[in-house]
């Protein structure tokens, strides 16, 4: 019985460092969302952290900012979006199969 437990814990204990090799590695991959018809383009980490704006001079247009503001929070969020999914993605196949959201596992 003790060693299933402690079969169980190295188990866990391997997912756990797996887990942890991966979130670095997301900080590291970046992925990209573009709104406008590529007007403004976002860069995130794969955690979804913010890495840079890129806006088309065209589309400056000092008598309408709102529609520059509404393309750029489009591209965030479209950026974020795509660096959520491919983190669940990663973190479903390291975890093979197992749910990646267990308190604590990280």
């Amino acid at each position: 019985m003790m060693t299933d437990i402690q079969q169980i814990v190295k188990m866990g204990q391997q997912l756990q460092a797996r887990m942890k090799e991966l979130q670095d590695a997301l900080q590291t991959e970046e992925l990209a969302a573009s709104s406008g018809g590529g007007m403004v383009t976002a860069r995130v980490t794969g955690k979804g952290d913010l890495k840079s704006i890129a806006i088309d001079p065209e589309v400056i247009d000092p008598d309408d900012p709102e529609m520059l503001e509404d393309l750029v929070v489009a591209a965030v969020a479209e950026a974020q979006n795509r660096a959520r999914d491919f983190s669940e993605e990663r973190m479903r196949g390291a975890a093979g199969g197992l749910p990646v959201n267990v308190p604590g596992l990280f």
